[in-house]
């Protein structure tokens, strides 16, 4: 090995583990891995930002936004609809709502379908009274699946594309991935509905403390409270009433546990409480507690008030705006939402957010991997996956939840149905793919002019234009790219195609498929399935030309395999999203992704010969 190819070796096993670790973001630790490698001149520096430039990062940011724009035409909202029904066996509910959310992520961003699909979801299993992690595991695996059918789907689809234009001088078009990725997806989700949801840990056995819809609570009594001045136990006909658990009491910073019963209560002091959301809103105005935020509520602006989200009744056969309903008699609102992985949040305590001077809404409660904890809120980091409840005027605004980075799970959040925007934004999105497959213009342009129109007709408004976009991974992919083109023209990616070829010498090349593969999937669970293909996508070509096979099988093999990731809670955002309401630990994933994973390599492997062969 030569000096550079062991330098830069050294930095992407630096780069990977600091991704693993997880404790830096992915982007910042991308940036200085690229910054590290034009010092150390292994990156030119007049390339240092070429994957800015690079067609792969502009559609993974166009997407994102024209993906709002199915959003806020109401399309999207009248496609929920048909999951939004609690009363149907296990089995067709995750079939039909599973086949709904891969449907979605073959044209949308996945995480927007979930968080979408997701709330309806979890209602579904309230009303029936199963646990949520029972249906919400396969709806975020189905939601992965989906993203492999066409070429926006999923970012490692984009990147396949463009490392197939940077090494065999063309592009994917939207519908080469189509053939493989329907056999796999259908596949796919026809396991987790008839079997995967079975292998899911319904955790039934664990007492009702431990309930993912549960939370510790501390709410505020304010001055005005009916109950300053008296003894604690008088709260305790509200608190059986309203169905919570009066755990604690928190006055200047130090907890008094359940010796609330027998203490004088004061203005400023914190109840604790334990119960389930609605359970806790229930309370909150029973006892008289939060009124001083409620009032600010009742005084702003109705547009800050989040009115324009949509509220999914619990035998999911009513959908209403929150705006038609009295702000009075509807009581407080307390959302429970989840944190995204790429929250501004993740890693803050909850002293140090200051969400209610900014954002005019109060965190009560925290809930992690269905565990409860009576530590003060205050001190508690918030980790990406948390359950928060939150509450305030501004707590069921869409605008808000997407700047702190969460996901609302006891309300849905979509436009209602509006017949012009909806024709106007698939007919707009189906003109771009209809002019990038004729050839007349490439995909990246056509998609930017439709996003252009977007903004235009008012489908997507200017201010959420950037605020859609997912810089994080936009950055990161960029500054990936150019690390990637660097250990390709040392000779990094050869080495490690060689040592596979060598490895399955005297076999078929369906070995060495089988063999990459299966190392993409491995890395995929643990890595960022964007660094993955950027590593992987390039070795698979190399490999292919080395053994005499088609390059198109080998790239389109580690493009499945990098969405794969369903053995861990950190190899996809999805995986993320529904650990909390899911009540799942981090061993849980491995039960129903293992034999996922099996069956897509099964599936995708005699298909891909089939599509694209040999």
């Amino acid at each position: 090995m030569t000096s550079d190819q062991i330098l830069l070796f050294a930095l992407f096993a630096g780069v990977l583990s600091m991704l693993l670790w997880g404790r830096f973001r992915h982007d910042l630790v991308a940036a200085v891995g690229l910054l590290c490698g034009v010092s150390l001149g292994l990156v030119p520096e007049e390339s240092a930002f070429s994957g800015f430039s690079n067609p792969a990062v502009m559609i993974v940011a166009l997407v994102l936004i024209a993906s709002r724009a199915f959003e806020n035409s109401g399309v999207l909202g009248l496609l929920t609809k048909l999951a939004a029904n609690g009363k149907r066996p296990v089995g067709i509910h995750i079939a039909i709502i599973g086949g709904l959310a891969a449907a979605l992520s073959a044209v949308i961003n996945n995480v927007a379908a979930l968080a979408m699909l997701m709330p309806i979801d979890v209602q579904a299993a309230r009303s029936a009274r199963r646990p949520p992690g029972q249906t919400l595991m396969p709806l975020a695996f189905a939601t992965i699946l989906g993203g492999m059918v066409t070429l926006i789907g999923t970012p490692p689809n984009i990147i396949a594309s463009a490392i197939r234009a940077q090494q065999l001088g063309e592009p994917y078009s939207m519908f080469d991935f189509t053939p493989v990725g329907v056999v796999v997806a259908v596949c796919g989700v026809l396991f987790v509905a008839l079997i995967g949801w079975r292998l899911v840990p319904h955790r039934q056995d664990q007492p009702a403390e431990l309930d993912p819809s549960s939370f510790v609570a501390e709410l505020l009594v304010p001055k005005d409270s009916k109950f300053v001045g008296r003894v604690g136990v008088e709260l305790n006909d509200e608190a059986e009433e309203a169905d919570v658990l009066l755990v604690g009491l928190i006055r200047d910073g130090k907890s008094h546990g359940r010796s609330i019963r027998a203490k004088t209560i004061r203005a400023g002091d914190l109840v604790v409480v334990e119960g389930s959301t609605d359970a806790i809103a229930a309370f909150i105005k029973a006892a008289d507690l939060q009124k001083a935020e409620q009032d600010e509520a009742n005084e702003a602006d109705p547009g800050e008030t989040g009115g324009s989200s949509i509220e999914n009744e619990t035998d999911g056969d009513t959908v209403e705006n929150d705006d038609d309903r009295d702000p009075v008699t509807r009581g407080p609102e307390v959302v429970e939402a989840v944190v995204r992985s790429d929250s501004y949040l993740v890693g803050r305590s909850a002293a140090s957010i200051g969400m209610r001077p900014r954002f005019g809404i109060t965190l009560l409660g925290i809930a992690r991997a269905g565990s409860l904890s009576h530590e003060q809120i205050s001190g508690r980091a918030i980790a990406a996956g948390d359950e928060l409840l939150i509450t305030g005027r501004a707590a069921g605004s869409p605008e808000v939840l997407d700047e702190l980075g969460l996901v609302a799970v006891n309300r849905v959040s979509v436009a209602r149905f509006n017949p012009k925007n909806a024709a106007l934004a698939v007919s707009l999105f189906a003109g771009a793919i209809a002019i990038a497959t004729v050839g007349y213009l490439s995909f990246t342009v056509a998609i930017a002019i439709a996003v252009a129109a977007y903004g235009a007709f008012g489908l997507v408004p200017a201010r959420e234009f950037y605020s859609q976009i997912e810089w994080s991974v936009v950055v990161m992919l960029a500054c990936l790219l150019p690390l990637g083109v660097a250990f390709e023209q040392v000779g990094g990616t050869a080495l490690i195609a060689n040592s596979i070829a060598e490895l399955t010498q005297g076999h078929s090349p369906v070995l060495a498929l089988v063999a990459i593969m299966v190392v993409t999937m491995t890395l995929s669970d643990v890595l960022n399935n964007v660094a993955t293909m950027v590593i992987t996508g390039p070795i698979a070509i190399d490999l292919a030309q080395r053994l005499g096979a088609n390059p198109d099988t080998f790239l389109m093999g580690v493009a499945i395999a990098a969405s794969c990731a369903f053995l861990t809670p950190i190899g996809h955002k999805n995986n993320t999203l529904i650990m909390g309401p899911g009540g799942f630990s981090f061993s849980d994933y491995w039960r129903m992704g293992l034999p996922l994973e099996l069956i897509v390599l099964v599936v995708s492997v005699p298909t891909l010969l089939l599509v694209w062969p040999l």
